[in-house]
């Protein structure tokens, strides 16, 4: 018969009560990295537009540039689009009802400190969103008008631009038009800096409280127009040379929805934007054969 289990002492794997000691094992090539506490997220931007499977545009470039900025994104899709660096192949449009029925779920959960309306589709989209903009009373609404994509694709059927212009642009905040699609929004030609400024001024006219046209079309410099209801402020820059630009248009106008969450002023709000889409488009990777992404992890401080 065996005796009584003897008693064993504390295991070379087991703590004792104290401080924590981590000693590195012998032989060990470097040492490990101590954790860092993760920035807390500060406010809540909404995403509502279109779907890139590549990354590069739409809620995916929203959702990214929106971390970058430490807060959180909600996204709610428009239409989900087959397309790469290269161009679009096809797209489907969802139905009004269920764009809505995805906004009204993220709201009535989340308060919201700004919303970035990108790629709508259709006219009923474009009803719904201004719509709901108006009767669950978001405030910092950033809307990108996009008409065309960077390859020449419609993103908007024809009959929705009045929709748009009627009951969309008066209830923005912001409107980011670059000069294409000012020049749709307020019926001229738009190709130069006195033009842009024209066109600014035509759309404020409209409803809309701010008004930036981006002329990254326009020549070597960089230069974007603000206009908001009294005087044309210019934002100029040297142009960055770089294929990475692919999403540059959500990107800014996400970069200002989240400068506005922070209660940052518009003008403010434009010239950081702009600065922290000249750092993404300056990177050096190369992704995809065409027009790549933006690096939406450079610092937007």
């Amino acid at each position: 018969m065996r005796g009584p289990r003897p008693k064993r002492g504390p295991s070379h794997r087991m703590r004792t009560p104290g401080a924590a000691r981590f000693v590195e094992p012998a032989g060990s090539p470097t040492p490990r990295a101590q954790p860092t506490a993760a920035p807390e997220i500060s406010r809540v931007v909404l995403s509502i537009a279109g779907f890139d499977p590549s990354g590069g545009a739409g809620v995916a470039a929203d959702l990214k540039t929106i971390a970058a900025f430490h807060h959180h994104g909600a996204a709610v899709v428009t239409s989900v689009t087959a397309q790469n660096t290269v161009g679009i192949q096809a797209i489907y449009d969802l139905p009004m009802e269920f764009i809505a029925q995805q906004i009204e779920s993220v709201v009535s959960d989340i308060e919201i400190d700004a919303v970035k309306i990108g790629m709508l589709g259709t006219a009923r989209a474009v009803s719904i969103v201004a719509s709901l903009i108006e009767s669950l009373h978001l405030r910092n609404v950033v809307v990108d008008p996009v008409l065309r994509s960077t390859s020449g694709t419609a993103l908007l059927e024809p009959k929705a631009i009045a929709v748009l212009r009627a009951s969309l642009l008066p209830r923005a905040d912001v409107v980011t038009p670059n000069m294409e699609e000012a020049a749709l929004l307020a019926g001229m030609s738009v190709t130069d800096l006195p033009s842009m400024k024209e066109a600014a001024r035509a759309i404020h006219g409209l409803g809309a409280r701010n008004v930036v046209v981006t002329g990254g079309h326009l020549g070597n410099r960089a230069i974007d127009v603000l206009f908001d209801g009294t005087r044309a402020a210019i934002f100029d820059s040297s142009k960055v040379a770089s294929n990475n630009t692919h999403g540059i248009g959500c990107t800014f106008s996400t970069a200002v929805a989240c400068h506005l969450a922070r209660g940052v002023g518009v003008a403010e709000a434009v010239d950081s934007a702009k600065r922290y889409v000249s750092r993404a488009v300056g990177h050096t990777s190369k992704i995809g054969k065409g027009r790549g992404p933006l690096n939406h992890l450079v610092t937007p401080f």
